[in-house]
This record gives C-alpha cells, sequence and structure tokens, in this order.
C-alpha cells in the first residue's frame, strides 16, 4: 500500500498525533528516561496537549501525516520562528517528525522531512530550526543525514515529567 502525506488538523487527526507521539516518545526515550519518566507519557496527555497546541496555533503551523491506508504512521509539525529565536523573520522551526516506532526505517521519517522542506519553501523561509534531544543519537543521525548541522545552541525542554537537554540544528532552505 502506498504512503501519502496529507495536511491535518481534524479532531480525529489530533487524536492520532496524540497516541503517536506517546508511543514514540516511549520507544525512543526508553534509554534515556526513567521508568517512572517513561510512564507519565501517556497518550490522554499527549491527546490534550496537541488537542491544545493545535487550537492554539492552527492559524500560523503545518500538521502533517504519514498514512499506509488509515494507519498513521508519522506526523510533523512545523511552524515559524518565535522571538526565543532571535532569528531572521524568514525562519520556521521544525517542532516534531514523529514515526511509529514499527515504521522507522520505512521511509515515513524521510517522506515527512521532505514534506516540511516543501512546505518551509512554499511559505518563503530562508532557514529552518530544530532540536533534539542531546543523547536521541538515532534521531541526530537522521537530521544530519537530511543537511541539518548542529549550530551550537543547547536548552533544556520537558518530556513528561523529565527536562532533558536539547540541541538546535539548523538548515537552510533551497
Amino acid at each position: 500500500m502506498t504512503l501519502t502525506i496529507r495536511r491535518g488538523g481534524t479532531p480525529e487527526d489530533v487524536a492520532a498525533i496524540g497516541e503517536l507521539h506517546a508511543l514514540s516518545r516511549r520507544s525512543a526515550y526508553r534509554e534515556l528516561l526513567t521508568a517512572q519518566e517513561l510512564a507519565g507519557i501517556t497518550v490522554a496527555d499527549q491527546q490534550g496537549e496537541w488537542a491544545r497546541r493545535y487550537a492554539a496555533e492552527a492559524d500560523t503551523h503545518r500538521l502533517h501525516l504519514a498514512e499506509r491506508g488509515s494507519t498513521v504512521l508519522g506526523f510533523s509539525y512545523l511552524g515559524p520562528a518565535g522571538a526565543e529565536e532571535q532569528a531572521p523573520a524568514d525562519t520556521g522551526v521544525l517542532n516534531a517528525i514523529h514515526v511509529r516506532p514499527d515504521a522507522i526505517g520505512s521511509g515515513v521519517g524521510l517522506a515527512l522531512m521532505n514534506t516540511c522542506l516543501a512546505e518551509f519553501a512554499a511559505l518563503g523561509c530562508r532557514q529552518a530550526l530544530l532540536y533534539v534531544v542531546s543523547d536521541n543519537t538515532r534521531a541526530r543521525r537522521f537530521y544530519e543525514r537530511g543537511g541539518w548541522a548542529a549550530d551550537g545552541v543547547t536548552r533544556t525542554t520537558p518530556i513528561g515529567s523529565a527536562t532533558v537537554p536539547v540541541v538546535r540544528y539548523a538548515r537552510p532552505i533551497p
């Protein structure tokens, strides 16, 4: 069955990505967080967070879903850089690419990344930024293969009840 990427935004889409986000985080961070911290990443919490987030940002952000048939295999979320980035106005931020653990390595993440790069170009962005958990070597390699490079900016971000260090990556948009 063919992989399709589509623009999302329905309540059903937001519920599906909340579920996928919880599954993806628990898998990706299983060696980085404690069992208690992982257990705190729940589907209900992620669905609620995405419902709130998308409702607040629907006019400025883009949600894409990767599907085979009716199965959501991954999603991406992007928008403009905020003031905290101290970046030019033509800068976008790739807020998320998450793929079902059983679909990693199947091209879903790459298809979502390419969709995001095309979306950034269509929005007039000349560069894009993203943050990745410092110790998430699989994700870092994925982004580096896609032309992203760490730019030296670091900070921390919450993942469930944990606070983890992240590193910023940047990429020009052709």
